[in-house]
């Protein structure tokens, strides 16, 4: 009897899991609404993986750095003091927040509102812009990387490109197309952003703040 259940057991094919998962259209937030009490196995990290969470994270007083662009055009001295903070915190974290930047409060709360009635749809709307294809003007899938990874993230994503050819209006979904629009406005205070510092970059990675300046022109993508 015993032999038989264990001759039942079928090994696991994550390829077939991972086709099935993404062929539901569905999304980690389709797995949610169904009401699923168990993680499936494509999202859980192999033992052996780096990425894996062994401990339970302690609060032990840390928070990102944040670099106030604030009158950085105007002041020499605070102009010198961004320069070390975006210095120290690229060396010591690799990334940092920045704040008054340009872009209203107003419109990132709104964009974060409108990311949310994206989620909130109904499955089968959203099920209307999921696709593997970046060159689609509206893209919505779970992990870019999900056939290639060690394991799937816990996470979906909607994005599109809105810089230099931004989708026409019909194309964006009626959920967030507003907040793509508000993304068009301050796409040009991004850049704007983006020319302030490059320059305070450049002065302590030793690459030419043209170079910067020229890859900064890139096109833009909307993610969330």
């Amino acid at each position: 009897m015993g032999s038989e259940n264990k001759s039942e057991i079928k090994p696991y094919d994550r390829l077939s899991e991972l086709k099935a998962f993404d062929e539901t259209k569905s999304g980690v937030r389709g797995l949610v609404d169904s009401g699923i009490t168990k993680v499936p196995r494509i999202f859980i990290q192999p033992q052996d993986s780096p990425d894996r969470v062994t401990t339970t994270p302690r609060n032990i007083g840390l928070s990102i750095p944040i670099i106030d662009l604030d009158g950085v055009d105007k002041d020499p001295i605070k102009y010198k003091d961004i320069v070390d903070k975006i210095r120290d915190a690229s060396e010591t974290w690799g990334f940092f927040q920045v704040v008054n930047h340009g872009i209203p409060e107003s419109d990132m709360e709104e964009i974060k509102n409108g990311v949310s009635r994206f989620f909130d749809q109904d499955n089968e709307i959203r099920k209307q812009y999921y696709t593997r294809d970046a060159t689609k003007p509206v893209v919505y899938n779970t992990n870019f990387d999900l056939f290639t990874g060690i394991a799937a993230n816990w996470r979906d994503t909607v994005y599109c490109m809105m810089s230099p050819n931004p989708p026409k209006p019909e194309e964006l979904p009626a959920a967030c197309g507003y907040v793509c629009s508000i993304c068009c406005k301050d796409i040009k205070l991004r850049v704007s952003l983006t020319l302030h510092l490059c320059p305070l970059v450049h002065l302590w990675v030793c690459v030419p703040a043209s170079k910067l300046e020229r890859d900064s022109g890139e096109p833009s993508r909307i993610s969330a």
